[in-house]
């Protein structure tokens, strides 16, 4: 891949990432504290819906370009043929790589956003400081698993509806689209959930195509992308919340160990259903949003530089 390609992918993830976050910031609050352990209410309600942004604001940039920048690397270097049916899980590898980059600096970030939105009264920077303090790095890092469990099955799943749609000769409901499937359901171990999510953003692009007879426009995959993603965030709501509890707990307890399946079981025991989907609407409309947003702004953005690359002597 050539420097202004990366250069290009660089930036222009950086330019989305932090559109998207800063953009939907009050949705994501609300989610937050709708998770929260304390209830809503007490953790801040509707006020102070802008506490933490700073550590979005700055965490925003470098972790959706540490994404894509891996993301294109990766998809360059296992390249294919464009044809071939492997092409999704290229994409997939491509994916879970970059969320696994991307949450060194995305988990950090999150914690400290988090803390902050349930407590509006105190400042990002002392919550910050309170964390190194109490716990040290490892405190910053706490719920790194269960981000990247969550995460990477998400952006795994939006890679899929995002990359470049089949020619309308090479849309075949037969061979090569169960082949692919076949292909993602050995990689099940790795992506959970997948099996649900791929052949949805699959054969929306691929019926939208067949319908027009042509290649769908990056609108059309933007449009898939955000039903698709709608559907992700409610499947993945409990991951969320499992991550969220993880973030918040207090120092020494039982869910600050980072143990994703007893903080799901913590929280089914307690609140039952309704508490592994809290937040499900804010976090449904947010990634919905986000999706359309965050792929139309990296998409021109890319497009951009690369043309002015061109350009330049």
């Amino acid at each position: 891949m050539d420097g202004p390609g990366f250069t290009a992918s660089l930036v222009a993830g950086g330019v989305a990432g932090t559109s998207v976050d800063l953009i939907l910031f009050p949705l994501d609050t609300i989610k937050t504290r709708l998770q929260s352990p304390q209830g809503f209410n007490k953790a801040g309600g509707f006020r102070g819906i802008y506490a933490g942004v700073p550590s979005t604001a700055i965490g925003s940039f470098p972790n959706a370009a540490a994404f894509f920048l891996t993301y294109e690397y990766v998809k360059w270097f296992l390249r294919t043929d464009s044809t071939s049916c492997f092409v999704p899980v290229k994409h997939m590898l491509a994916a879970s790589a970059g969320e696994v980059v991307a949450c060194l600096i995305r988990v950090p970030s999150e914690v400290v956003k988090q803390r902050a939105q349930v407590s509006a009264s105190s400042r990002t920077s002392q919550v910050f400081s309170n964390i190194l303090c109490e716990e040290g790095i490892q405190g910053l890092y706490r719920g790194y698993k269960s981000t990247v469990l969550r995460e990477v099955d998400m952006k795994a799943w939006i890679s899929f509806s995002w990359r470049e749609a089949p020619s309308p000769s090479e849309v075949n409901l037969g061979s090569c689209f169960y082949k692919t499937s076949t292909t993602k359901e050995r990689v099940m171990k790795l992506i959970p959930f997948s099996l649900v999510q791929f052949p949805l953003w699959e054969s929306l692009k691929a019926l939208w195509s067949w319908r027009q007879d042509r290649v769908v426009d990056s609108w059309q995959s933007a449009v898939c992308g955000a039903f698709a993603g709608g559907f992700a965030a409610v499947v993945t709501t409990p991951l969320d919340v499992a991550k969220t509890r993880i973030m918040l707990a207090k120092a020494g307890s039982s869910a600050a160990s980072g143990n994703v399946l007893s903080a799901l079981h913590g929280v089914w025991r307690t609140q039952g259903l309704t508490g592994l989907f809290a937040g499900v609407v804010p976090r449904m409309a947010a990634i919905s949003l986000g999706g359309f947003i965050f792929l139309g702004a990296y998409d021109q953005t890319r497009s951009l530089l690369l043309q002015v690359s061109r350009k330049s002597p």
